[in-house]
């Protein structure tokens, strides 16, 4: 028995008893933003709930309830921690700097650590939030550089785009097994993209790059993504290669690599010059894909995401040449990059 208490300490408590439980759903509705669907206990929930939905990191509330008391054979008390995050493998509970919860909650956990060694569970403090996103791929300078203003919604968050490029590059290892591939990357903005696919690619590879000039007017779309050096839009009228391979692709398995693809009017282009050099197949893997800008038929055979008609930036993408490094995508606002307030841009 643990001292002091009728409780067996945990090492006495036979594992069949150490089962939790699964709880009703809290769910009440079926549409909207996830934290409004859900019946929260107290409001700090429903703003943490809207706190993970912003970073796009998943959730579930109060999904499993762990016995951590017994009295014989019976169960006297449990510990339901406020959160699960699936992607994390972690469970979370709220708390404030009132040490009349923080007692009590510690006393939980550390019974719920003992019984269930197995199972990650934190105590969480508003302060520790940013400590959270850091372990979701959100690094604090990102944050800091990119403020809330300037964000219309983050689309597609690190958890994300790791699990989606690991899924891709499993499709192209058992596709091409057996073969080598020649991996050509569309600068610039494929950078991270291809960087991350090909580590997981476990079929034998070689990279090569083409630079592309894209046809844009003289009073450019900034909706078009199509922007040279410092922001200056490109002189161009037709798309033309200005960086070449740097070895031949005959007789090859080639895989051209895009970022995103909008009209299809430059992959068509490129397709067109790579297909009469006479590689063995020829394929596209794009990280994007917007099919409601697209002017002409272009099959592309491994898709990373889906995206709206929006301004995109992060994870290569840019915005005169800013926000490429940032390890997930948003949408910019549209007072970012349209107008004369767009022009200082910090």
């Amino acid at each position: 028995m643990a001292p002091g208490s009728g409780t067996p300490a945990p090492a006495e408590i036979p594992k069949s008893w150490r089962r939790p439980i699964k709880q009703r759903s809290r769910l009440l509705r079926r549409s909207g933003p996830p934290h409004l669907r859900v019946a929260f206990a107290h409001p700090s929930e429903q703003e943490f709930a809207a706190f993970l939905d912003y970073y796009r990191i998943r959730w579930v509330y109060e999904p499993d309830s762990f016995p951590i008391a017994w009295e014989g054979e019976r169960v006297s008390e449990m510990f339901t921690p406020d959160f699960y995050l699936p992607e994390h493998d972690l469970y979370v509970e709220l708390t404030t700097m009132k040490q009349s919860l923080v007692t009590p909650k510690n006393r939980k956990l550390r019974l719920l650590r003992e019984l269930y060694p197995e199972v990650k569970v934190k105590l969480l403090y508003k302060r520790d939030h940013e400590q959270l996103l850091a372990q979701a791929g959100y690094a604090t300078t990102d944050l800091q550089n990119l403020r809330k203003q300037q964000i219309e919604q983050i689309l597609i968050s690190p958890v994300e785009l790791e699990t989606r490029v690991r899924a891709l590059a499993r499709r192209i290892s058992r596709d091409y097994r057996g073969s080598s591939v020649v991996m050509v990357g569309v600068l610039k903005g494929v950078t991270f993209f291809l960087a991350d696919l090909a580590r997981q690619i476990t079929v034998p590879m070689a990279i090569d790059y083409l630079g592309v000039g894209r046809y844009s007017r003289d009073a450019p779309d900034v909706r078009q993504q199509s922007f040279g050096f410092a922001g200056a839009p490109r002189q161009s009228r037709r798309v033309g290669i200005q960086r070449d391979l740097d070895n031949p692709i005959a007789g090859r398995h080639v895989i051209l690599v895009e970022d995103v693809v909008n009209t299809g009017l430059t992959l068509d282009y490129l397709m067109g010059v790579l297909g009469a050099r006479e590689p063995a197949s020829l394929e596209v893997v794009t990280l994007l894909d917007r099919p409601a800008r697209r002017l002409v038929d272009v099959r592309l055979k491994y898709i990373g995401f889906q995206i709206p008609n929006d301004f995109v930036v992060g994870y290569g993408l840019d915005y005169r040449e800013l926000y490429r490094n940032l390890p997930f995508i948003c949408v910019l606002k549209p007072s970012v990059y349209a107008g004369p307030a767009a022009l200082p841009l910090s």
